[in-house]
């Protein structure tokens, strides 16, 4: 198996066409196909069907192509770190649970470079594609949560996909909501003040509690919706005076106007709790410069947060 074949492979896969892939690698259809086959041959499976419109990935052709991307993108980062000359557009992705944070830092980082020679890409995910998108090296890094109630689980999944989570900060509970919602104005909020009001949360893909991007989502709330991208939570928290939990983190100019954070206080039957914030990578992988510049811009955008949602041991 060559790199050049693993690089035919991937852009079959990205392109969904083997016409459309030989066209983007400035290659002839019929060598690409003898090199796929050359491929499949070598490795004993089938990667694609071909089909009347275009090539399908076969289950096993899944698993081969999400090992091999994660080899060549290391592959990849390496030749950026030693060669500067190339057309190739270096990519660099970063997939992430609902944080302005993390958009802004994005912003920031993005902002230093030349678009016309970086494929950029920030993808928010729920939680089990954050981690299969580090894990296959999709993206380079990938920021997420952790607290007592998850810990265990995501810890597994850590493990089972080679990836290791680095804390970045701590945090209390907040509610989130419409500045107009008669709870906005206490001083905190509790469990019992909720339950008239509608819990909102982002939709997992995935049957389990654990994958929760929300804090403190072992609760049982009387009323639930589930949501898949931020306008539509932030045009239900306004028009259903609905809330949500987060980490109080919010950032002015990405965030609308008109929405607020109070503290949340728990209750011995549902008592608040910690989630530490981090980002994970891919185990024993070479960080890339752009990867250590967005982890910069991170530290710098949460220096600059209100220190009062930040959770002091």
């Amino acid at each position: 198996m060559t790199l050049q074949q693993v690089l035919y492979a991937l852009t079959i896969e990205e392109m969904g066409s083997m016409n459309k892939a030989a066209e983007k690698l400035y290659i002839v259809q019929p060598t690409l196909t003898s090199a796929i086959q050359e491929l499949e041959n070598e490795v004993g499976l089938t990667i694609f069907m071909r089909t009347n419109k275009g090539v399908i990935v076969t289950p096993e052709g899944q698993e081969f192509l999400d090992d091999i991307r994660g080899f060549y993108r290391q592959y990849d980062i390496v030749m950026q770190k030693y060669k500067d000359e190339g057309t190739y557009k270096r990519k660099f992705g970063v997939s992430t649970q609902h944080y302005t944070f993390a958009v802004r830092a994005f912003i920031d980082m993005a902002k230093e470079y030349d678009m016309n020679q970086f494929d950029f890409a920030l993808r928010e995910t729920t939680t089990h594609n954050i981690i299969r998108d580090v894990s296959t090296l999709k993206s380079e890094i990938g920021i997420l949560y952790i607290s007592e109630h998850n810990r265990k689980a995501l810890n597994k999944l850590f493990n089972e996909h080679s990836v290791e989570f680095h804390p970045l900060i701590k945090c209390r509970a907040f509610v989130y909501l419409w500045g107009e919602n008669p709870l906005a104005q206490k001083e905190y909020i509790t469990f019992d003040d909720l339950k008239d009001y509608p819990c909102l949360s982002f939709e997992q893909g995935e049957n389990s509690e654990f994958l929760a991007e929300e804090i403190l989502s072992e609760n049982i709330y009387p009323q639930t919706v589930r949501v898949t991208d931020r306008s539509t939570m932030l045009n239900l928290v306004r028009a259903m005076n609905g809330y949500t939990l987060c980490s109080g983190i919010v950032w002015g100019d990405l965030n609308s106007d008109g929405y607020v954070v109070v503290p949340y206080k728990g209750d011995e039957e549902n008592p608040n709790s910690v989630m530490e914030i981090g980002y994970i990578t891919k185990k024993n992988s070479v960080m890339s410069k752009i990867g250590e510049q967005y982890l910069e811009e991170i530290d710098i955008a949460l220096s600059q947060i209100d220190k009062s949602v930040i959770y002091e041991e």
